[in-house]
């Protein structure tokens, strides 16, 4: 029995760390092939060991080694092996491993469906938390339309948990979910819906962009929820979330023309206040997709566009000013954008000149 031990110990004690490995390549420039090969011997066989220590430590070198081009398809049930180990540091190198390792087509993905239902299952309590947070991480990577219909309902109960953690994660996976299973989005919608009126910022930011992502694809079927975006635009100041509240409103206009008139001066007000570029951008090109649904049924325009359209001018004439050739770039789609509805843009706003400079400069 202790000569078993001593083994063990003396086997752990000499295999060759992440860290060794690193160095080892580092070390070796001239010969650094025939060094990884040896490495790869060497945790073929490590693979194959009984010890779960020796194991997760070859499969961590191996995720390694995979993000330098090499390939691990060959690990896929020690990976398995590794992910349902009782010991959290071993579990994050399985997972991480088959995040990295598994793809559409591998099989053994239909063994792991019972471990991850267990795992989203047991989210109360000690490490409980952050071992359902690494399988649903793991499950955004290696879902499949047979996986994403077995794991639905543990995950749709997810976004109901105590822990704002959990919440989040779930939310967000939820629409690796949809891509691969379709219908899962009209059984957990509500879900998502409800999250927007979550307490927890973070977890109304999550629900914000897994619904813009899905409006890309058709902004009608979230008109509804309309309402409930123009209360964020107006309440929040998270900037982040804001840029995708933003565009969301600007996708929905011309599916309610109605709502161009009421976004005006909300979004107006944001330009003038806000000192972060990317929301500042976002704000003034939402307005100029709303200026040509905010005619009125009479014909006439609301008395606040002309210096809503000045404000646009300006702002997009510093865009276009800016040495930052990014800045400079969208500057000029503004203004194509603005140009749509108010051909005299350029002239009102003495831009003219500088977007003919634009022409000659360096960066084509």
């Amino acid at each position: 029995m202790n000569a078993m031990f001593d083994k063990k110990v003396t086997d752990i004690m000499f295999e060759k760390t992440l860290t060794d490995v690193v160095k080892g390549i580092r070390g070796s420039k001239r010969d650094t092939a025939l060094y990884i090969s040896k490495c790869i011997a060497e945790i073929k066989q490590e693979l194959n060991s009984t010890d779960l220590y020796v194991k997760s430590n070859a499969l961590n070198k191996l995720t390694f080694l995979q993000m330098m081009g090499y390939g691990m398809s060959y690990a896929s049930f020690p990976t398995i092996e590794v992910m349902s180990s009782p010991r959290f540091a071993h579990k994050r190198i399985g997972y991480l491993a088959a995040c990295q390792g598994f793809n559409q087509n591998t099989e053994v993905i239909l063994l792991t469906t019972n471990l991850l239902q267990k795992e989203l299952r047991r989210a109360d309590g000690g490490m409980g938390m952050y071992e359902t947070g690494l399988a649903i991480n793991c499950i955004s990577n290696i879902v499949t339309e047979e996986l994403a219909r077995d794991v639905l309902p543990e995950l749709t109960n997810l976004t109901s948990h105590q822990q704002p953690y959990l919440r989040k994660k779930a939310v967000l996976c939820l629409f690796k979910l949809f891509m691969k299973y379709p219908l899962a989005l009209r059984l957990t919608f509500d879900k998502i819906q409800q999250s927007l009126e979550d307490t927890n910022p973070g977890v109304v930011s999550c629900a914000v962009n897994v619904i813009t992502e899905l409006s890309d694809k058709n902004a009608k079927n979230y008109l509804h929820l309309a309402p409930a975006f123009f209360q964020l635009l107006t309440q929040s100041q998270n900037n982040w979330m804001l840029i995708k509240v933003v565009k969301l409103l600007g996708s929905l206009v011309p599916e309610e023309p109605r709502l161009a008139r009421k976004l005006l001066e909300p979004l107006a007000a944001m330009v003038q206040s806000t000192q972060a570029k990317s929301l500042l951008y976002e704000a003034v090109y939402t307005i100029t997709l709303c200026l040509p649904y905010c005619r009125k049924a009479d014909g006439s325009m609301p008395a606040a566009v002309p210096a809503i359209v000045q404000l646009c001018g300006k702002t997009l004439k510093e865009f276009c000013a800016d040495k930052d050739q990014n800045l400079k770039y969208l500057g000029l789609v503004g203004f194509s954008s603005l140009r749509q509805s108010h051909p005299k843009c350029l002239m009102e706003s003495d831009a003219r000149p500088l977007i003919l400079g634009c022409l000659s400069d360096a960066d084509v």
